[in-house]
């Protein structure tokens, strides 16, 4: 009798120990999913900016928990929110020289959106004869080489970027000369922000820090020759020539004989009656063009303030020289594929946009975008070093480092 209490006994501990094991597994098993299922909403809020159906949610944590990560970050990419409004907020900032987000919808935030959306090699941006519009949306204003009321249009109505944006040639919608176009360069939006008024130094510099992740005070080489530095700016700033030998100098020995690419461009406007430029246009002296106050293609602008220092280097021509080849700037890590020198904006675009550092600085955006934070340890720098890799080696498109970036910060 007491064995077969002992047996019973045994059985129940078993079955107890049983269990309490299934449980387990089933608890592990829910925390494992639940870990999926919120690393899949983080990911799609990151990259799409709103909130996943429930049907979309349950795919990505399916494709995290069979190992496909970045697989659900491309599923998150095809909610239109993606270019409507993580795009587009991450690239406005870059149009406008007080970086600010809240401005409308332009040819340049719409023309990198369109890039993005196709896999088109990002150093378009820099190069390209391309531009995105919508000219099949009805009720919409055409595009306008003196107005932004197209892009303004489409962002009030809420059109869907993804489906409406149509590429296009900058030489077929603008009129500029195809070897004149240099992707967001030769926009009309670039245009107004960084051509209009002074020595066209300000499109040169924004590119710097929209698409090479520096400022020139960084840049600053003061070794190398100043030739090429023009005459309107003074050799002895309030009397002092030391301050040009020692600061002035580092920034524009490698700047000007880099923007005298711009030399053949304007930005047109009203001064007196629109002195905002919001009905003005990129203008272009093409061959055979003559400015009257040069005598030659180069715009007037190249020329004022020339008594500032006579002996100063006299634009003629848009041919560019990179000085920054040589000396501290080497690091920016130069194509050896290119001669460092040539003519024109689109040249110099690909100039900047085959370097080392043009590729980090699009790898780094994204990851302070999506991560919400900006590089902090070895493992992050680890991450963007790898990513900037694949990001040369497979064609420089952007969705990817969208999709691995967004698998990286997953779990935070």
């Amino acid at each position: 009798m007491q064995g077969s209490k002992k047996l019973v006994i045994g059985k129940a501990k078993n079955i107890v120990a049983n269990l309490i094991v299934a449980v387990g597994i089933l608890s592990a098993s829910s925390i494992a999913l639940a870990d999926s299922v919120s690393q899949a909403k983080r990911m799609h809020d990151r990259l799409a900016g709103v909130p996943p159906t429930e049907q979309i949610l349950q795919q990505m944590a399916g494709l995290i928990e069979a190992g496909q990560p970045e697989q659900a970050a491309f599923l998150a990419m095809e909610n239109p929110a993606f270019y409507n409004v993580t795009l587009k907020n991450w690239i406005t900032p870059w149009t406008n020289e007080e970086a600010d987000v809240f401005a409308p919808l332009n040819d340049y935030t719409a023309t990198v959106i369109g890039i993005i959306r196709d896999d088109i090699d990002f150093r378009q941006i820099l190069t390209g004869n391309i531009i995105y519009s919508a000219p099949s949306v009805s009720g919409i204003p055409t595009y306008s080489n003196s107005n932004n009321a197209h892009y303004e249009a489409l962002e009030n109505n809420g059109i869907d970027l993804a489906s409406n944006l149509v590429q296009q040639t900058q030489s077929s919608v603008t009129g500029l000369p195809a070897q004149a176009t240099a992707g967001v360069i030769t926009t009309r939006a670039a245009a107004k922000s960084f051509f209009k008024d002074g020595t066209n130094r300000a499109m040169f510099r924004f590119t710097l820090i929209n698409h090479m992740c520096t400022d020139l005070e960084a840049l600053k080489d003061t070794s190398l020759p100043p030739d090429r530095i023009r005459q309107d700016l003074s050799r002895s700033p309030g009397g002092d020539s030391r301050i040009f030998a020692n600061s002035c100098s580092g920034c524009h020995t490698g700047m000007d004989p880099l923007a005298q690419a711009y030399a053949y461009y304007e930005y047109e406007y009203d001064v007196q009656g629109d002195p905002e430029g919001n009905n003005g246009y990129l203008a272009y002296n093409q061959d055979g063009q003559t400015d009257p106050e040069t005598g030659s293609r180069v715009t007037a602008k190249h020329r004022i303030n020339a008594n500032n220092f006579e002996f100063g280097y006299v634009i003629e021509d848009d041919r560019w020289d990179n000085y920054w080849r040589e000396g501290i700037n080497q690091t920016l890590g130069w194509s050896e594929q290119l001669q460092g020198y040539g003519y024109g904006a689109k040249s110099m675009g690909e100039e900047l946009a085959n370097s080392q550092q043009f590729a980090q600085c699009q790898v780094t955006k994204v990851f302070k975008d999506v991560c919400l934070r900006n590089p902090q340890d070895v493992s992050d720098r680890s991450v963007i070093d790898e990513a900037t890799q694949t990001f040369m080696q497979n064609g420089y498109q952007m969705k990817p480092v969208f999709a691995s970036t967004a698998n990286y910060c997953k779990g935070e």
